[in-house]
């Protein structure tokens, strides 16, 4: 709306049409985003749930989990990981939202979770995608919705008003570092920030370590709830 607003301001200005006020009480702001952030004591919760007997719901738990710990990765980015991205104690890869190549110093928390679904005839780090077969981007897309519908499950379990998803996980990690003050240049501006320009020319200018001590605080923090 706001460019169809433009346009026709445009159009009023060259004399192509006369003015005659269409969008007077049309809303065309921008709104903020909603807050979809839980607590550490929230996601240490989900972390202890007993759901052995449940594979799928602690799959979605497991690949819910990475994400946080992975400074809120999205969904998409950890289905295309490849085991090839892992390499001395670094994961590496290029955000298929923005191209931004990012490095995350890997934990022992992110082990487990890659060990629990090893599979050593495919090439992706996580069991999301299963070995190319030419429907990467299906399998990707079903994953996520049949993911979302049991972190809904797992939400209610343990009784929280919000809907749990994937990108509640992303925006989780970066609630919390800024609660704990970690510097806003830090945190990717897809994580909540008004500014997407201004953050990406601040983390541009931070070294990974930065960013990678702030992960390993808020991990520790997670232990300690």
């Amino acid at each position: 709306m706001r460019i169809l607003r433009a346009v026709y301001n445009r159009a009023v200005e060259k004399d192509l049409t006369t003015n005659h006020n269409p969008f007077k009480h049309v809303y065309t702001g921008i709104d903020k985003t909603v807050k979809r952030a839980i607590s550490l004591k929230v996601i240490k919760q989900i972390k202890n749930l007993d759901l052995s007997l449940q594979p799928s719901l602690d799959f979605a738990r497991d690949m819910f989990l990475f994400s946080f710990y992975t400074r809120g990765m999205s969904f998409i980015d950890m289905a295309y990981l490849k085991k090839k991205d892992l390499s001395n104690g670094i994961l590496s890869y290029r955000r298929r939202k923005t191209g931004q190549q990012l490095s995350i110093r890997w934990e022992k928390c992110m082990q487990e979770i890659v060990d629990k679904y090893e599979n050593s005839l495919s090439g992706y780090l996580l069991p999301i995608i299963k070995p190319m077969n030419g429907e990467e981007r299906t399998q990707y897309q079903n994953a996520m919705y049949l993911i979302n519908r049991k972190l809904k499950i797992i939400g209610e379990k343990i009784c929280i008003q919000l809907p749990l998803t994937m990108y509640v996980a992303r925006h989780s990690w970066a609630s919390v570092a800024k609660n704990k003050n970690v510097p806003i240049s830090v945190i990717s501006e897809g994580m909540g920030h008004d500014n997407e320009l201004t953050t990406l020319i601040y983390l541009a200018s931070l070294g990974t370590a930065v960013v990678d001590k702030a992960n390993s605080m808020i991990l520790n923090l997670l232990n300690d709830v």
